[in-house]
C-alpha cells in the first residue's frame, strides 16, 4: 500500500489540536515534499527522518514522497512531528503493518541515530489523546510530564522500539509518573516578628483568594510576608496540578510540582507579563496560574503593562491574538503587590522630600480601575528597634495553614469554589447581611466613595472573615474589619 495515516498532536497554547499525517509514494522522481502549513523546522525534518530511517536500518523510499500535515490552515511548527512522519513513510512503503497505526498516536523529534528527543507541550497532548480513546506513543525523556494524563500513555527510546511494538514483537513500557522532589521548603512565616495587622490581612487573604496589596516604608518586611504566602496556602489538588503542568509544558519549562510563586522585576514588558510573542508563549500571569503573582515595586511597572492585568483578575484567563493563532491561556492567579508610599519611601518622616506633586504622580500610576480589583490594600508600618527586639515570635507557616485549609473547607463545602470568586447572585445567597450590617456598610461606601466593585469585594473579604471565625453569618465586626483594609482607593489620597 503506497498511501498510510498516522495522528499527531500540535500545540496551540494549553491545547493539542488533532493533527492527521497522510503519506503517499508515488512513482517519479525520487523527492520529499511535506506540505500543511509546515514552519522551517517542520520542512527540516525531511532530512533529519531520511538519515534516522537509515541509521536504523531501514529502508528509505527512493519515490516521490508526499506528507500532508492537516489541518492545512493549523500551522505546525518543532520537531514534534518527526516520529509520525517516520511511521508513516515505514507503513506506506510496507515496511510496518498499516493496521494498527489508527489506535495510535506519535509525538517525538528524532535524532539522526533514530533515537528519539524530548518535546514541549507533551501533558496537554496526552490528555487530548486520552479523550479520543487513543494509545500515545513519545519519547521516554517526557514520558514523566505526560503521566498525569490519564489514559494508555507508552514512551521509547528510539524508533526502532516503536516499529517493535507496531509488530507486536516487543511492548513499550509505559509512562511512570516522577515522585515528588525533595523542593525546597517555602519559607516560614515565623520569620517575621510584629506586623500583626499585615500577617492577619496575609492570612485573610490565603483563606479568601483574594488580592492583596502591601504599602510602607523601605525595609518593613513587605516582600517578605508576600514570600511567606505560598507556603500557607493549601497543597494543589490532583486537578489544579494538571492544570499547572499543562501551563508548564507548553511553555517548556520543568515540571511543577506545587503552588508557582511568580515575581517578575518591574522591568518586564506588557508581553513577559501577559504572554505573547508571534508564536504566543504564556507569560507570567499564566505562569502564575492557581498560584502567585508578586509584584514588588508595583508603581515602577509601565502602567500599560499593569493595566492589560485588569481583565485577565476579572476572567482568569488571558486570550492572545495574533495573525497566526489566537490562543487562550487561564491565568486564575493572586496578586500580591508591594509599594512605598511615596517616591523617596519614607513619607511623613523628617527626611521625606517629596513634594505632593510628586507623591500623587506616584500614585497614580496604579489606576482607580486596578484598586478597585485588589480586595485588601495594607499598611506594613515601619518598627523601632526597641519594637523589634521584644516582639515574639509569630505563628508558624503550619499553625496558620491549618486555619486556612479549614476555612477554605468551608467554602467549597458551601458553594463549590473559594470566596474570591462569587459572582453575581452567589454574593445575594452566600453573603447575605443584617439590617445593622447592611446600614453600617452603606454608610461606609458613602462616606469613603467606594465603587460598586469595591462593595462587592468588602463583601467577598467579610466572608472569608466569618469563615476564618467559624460563624455562618456576616456580623458588622467582620464588615468594619473588610472595610478597614480598603485604603488607598478611598476619597482621599492619603493612606490609613
Amino acid at each position: 500500500m503506497s498511501l498510510s495515516v498516522t495522528y499527531s498532536r500540535a500545540q496551540l497554547g494549553v491545547d493539542a489540536p488533532l493533527v492527521t499525517v497522510e503519506t503517499h509514494l508515488a512513482n517519479g522522481l525520487p523527492a520529499f515534499h511535506i506540505v500543511g502549513l509546515p514552519e522551517a523546522a517542520v520542512r527540516e525534518s525531511r532530512d533529519r527522518v531520511r538519515s534516522a530511517l537509515i541509521n536504523s536500518h531501514f529502508e528509505f523510499p527512493q519515490r516521490r514522497i508526499t506528507v500532508n500535515l492537516a489541518p492545512a490552515d493549523l500551522p505546525k511548527e518543532g520537531g514534534r512531528y518527526d516520529l509520525a512522519i517516520a511511521i508513516g513513510i515505514l507503513a506506506a512503503s510496507g515496511q510496518i503493518p498499516c493496521e494498527p497505526l489508527q489506535n495510535y498516536e506519535f509525538i517525538g523529534e528524532l535524532a539522526l541515530t533514530g533515537a528519539l528527543r524530548e518535546v514541549s507541550g507533551a501533558l496537554p497532548a496526552a490528555i487530548a489523546c486520552g479523550a479520543a480513546g487513543r494509545r500515545q506513543v513519545l519519547p521516554r525523556d517526557s514520558g514523566a510530564e505526560a503521566a498525569l494524563a490519564d489514559g494508555e500513555i507508552r514512551t521509547a527510546e528510539s524508533l526502532l522500539q516503536v516499529c517493535a511494538e507496531l509488530h507486536g514483537r516487543e511492548s513499550l513500557p509505559a509512562a511512570e509518573r516522577q515522585p515528588a522532589s525533595n523542593e525546597i521548603p517555602c519559607a516560614d512565616l515565623a520569620d517575621v516578628r510584629g506586623q500583626l495587622k499585615a500577617r492577619r490581612a496575609l492570612e485573610v487573604a490565603a483563606a479568601g483568594g483574594h488580592n492583596l496589596l502591601f504599602y510602607g516604608p523601605p525595609g518593613t518586611g513587605k516582600t517578605m510576608l508576600a514570600s511567606r504566602l505560598p507556603g500557607i496556602l493549601p497543597p494543589l489538588t490532583q486537578g489544579e496540578l494538571i492544570e499547572v503542568a499543562a501551563v508548564y509544558s507548553s511553555a517548556g519549562l520543568a515540571d511543577l510540582r506545587r503552588r508557582p510563586f511568580r515575581a517578575p522585576h518591574h522591568s518586564a514588558s506588557p508581553t513577559a507579563l501577559v504572554g505573547g510573542g508571534s508564536n504566543p508563549k504564556p507569560g507570567e500571569i499564566s505562569l502564575a496560574h492557581r498560584g502567585v503573582l508578586f509584584l514588588d515595586e508595583m508603581p515602577e511597572f509601565p502602567r500599560h503593562a499593569l493595566e492589560i492585568l485588569r481583565e485577565p483578575l476579572e476572567n482568569g484567563e488571558v486570550r492572545i491574538s495574533r495573525a497566526r493563532a489566537q490562543v487562550t491561556y487561564p491565568a486564575d492567579f493572586q496578586l500580591v503587590g508591594a509599594m512605598n508610599p511615596c517616591p523617596c519611601g519614607y513619607l511623613g518622616e523628617a527626611r521625606c522630600r517629596c513634594t505632593p506633586d510628586q507623591i500623587d504622580r506616584y500614585r497614580n500610576k496604579l489606576s482607580g480601575p486596578l484598586l478597585d480589583r485588589i480586595d485588601m490594600q495594607v499598611e506594613v508600618a515601619s518598627m523601632s528597634a526597641g519594637q523589634l527586639q521584644d516582639a515574639p515570635a509569630g505563628e508558624s507557616s503550619a499553625a496558620v495553614c491549618e486555619r486556612v485549609r479549614l476555612a477554605r473547607d468551608i467554602q467549597l463545602a458551601r458553594q463549590n469554589k473559594i470566596n474570591a470568586q462569587l459572582q453575581g447572585r452567589e454574593l445575594d445567597g452566600v453573603c447575605a447581611l443584617g439590617n445593622a450590617e447592611q446600614q453600617l456598610l452603606r454608610q461606609s461606601v458613602e462616606q469613603l466613595g467606594l465603587s460598586a466593585r469595591s462593595y462587592h469585594r468588602v463583601l467577598k473579604v467579610a466572608r472569608t472573615l466569618a469563615d476564618l471565625a467559624g460563624e455562618e453569618n456576616i456580623g458588622a465586626g467582620q464588615i468594619a474589619e473588610a472595610i478597614a483594609y480598603r485604603n488607598l482607593d478611598r476619597k482621599s489620597a492619603q493612606p490609613a
